[in-house]
């Protein structure tokens, strides 16, 4: 779609808010997959270059790097965090994207073990927001309550694709740069709720109700050679060392293993 008048003048704009940010996104993600990818991104770069000419204004080193990266490229791809390292964007805002804490996949999975204390494989609200604050913390900023709603709800906004006020695990993961974000690859692999179980029952060998780490192993060794277009075996390590930072204690549960393989109810 031709960009929206708001869409472009945003992109003129020496900062963007982060309700710019998220008109922004949402515009070039036409196809609300959560990334840029193809069409999409080649005209994003086309269109920040026309908007930034037109503002009298150079492209930042930052966009510079960016355009060189993906300008040429057809099958690139980049997430929220991509896009947030180039857009000069509101402080407060771009620490979510810039967090250290969320440097790692690992990271993150610990992070959302914390929130999503019941198990439930997803967090409200309220949970969003301690989590963001806690975010915040670590990278030492203090923040104003009003703040931090805001951009809890622009986060919903951003994140919920299924407009149900809750975030899952694989929309939050959102968060993480899309080479860190190895839920991404797990995507292409998702099975219904019988095929799920029955895995399951076929690698907990010992039927005590979890998956330890080596039945986990042979669990995704099996997925690797089934699904050699979305995973990659010589990934294996970084997978399952991300996977067990869900498990409570080497234990993974069912709940937790359904959450990156067993995205459909049914």
């Amino acid at each position: 779609p031709a960009p929206t008048m708001t869409a472009e003048t945003h992109l003129q704009g020496v900062e963007i808010s982060a309700a710019q940010f998220f008109e922004i996104w949402h515009h070039y993600d036409s196809d609300g997959n959560g990334f840029m990818d193809g069409k999409e991104l080649q005209n994003f770069i086309q269109e920040l270059q026309q908007a930034r000419k037109k503002a009298g204004l150079d492209l930042t080193p930052e966009m510079k790097a960016f355009v060189d990266q993906y300008g040429k490229s057809t099958d690139g791809k980049i997430g929220i965090v991509e896009l947030a390292q180039v857009l000069p964007t509101e402080e407060n805002f771009l620490l979510f994207f810039r967090c250290q804490q969320l440097k790692s996949s690992e990271d993150f999975m610990q992070t959302w073990r914390k929130y999503d204390s019941d198990h439930s494989g997803f967090i409200d609200s309220e949970e969003l927001k301690s989590f963001l604050k806690d975010l915040l913390q670590k990278a030492n900023k203090q923040i104003e309550d009003s703040k931090l709603t805001e951009y809890t709800e622009i986060m919903l906004r951003m994140f919920d694709a299924n407009n149900d006020g809750k975030l899952e695990l694989t929309e939050l993961a959102r968060l993480l740069p899309v080479q860190e974000n190895f839920l991404i690859k797990f995507q292409g692999v998702k099975m219904c709720a019988k095929e799920f179980n029955n895995a399951f029952e076929m690698y907990d060998q010992d039927g005590n109700g979890y998956i330890d780490e080596n039945e986990l192993d042979a669990l995704l060794k099996d997925l690797c050679e089934k699904n050699k277009k979305e995973l990659d075996i010589t990934n294996l390590a970084t997978y399952k060392k991300s996977i067990m930072a869900l498990s409570d204690g080497g234990k993974l549960y069912r709940a937790e293993l359904a959450l990156i393989l067993c995205a459909e109810e049914n």
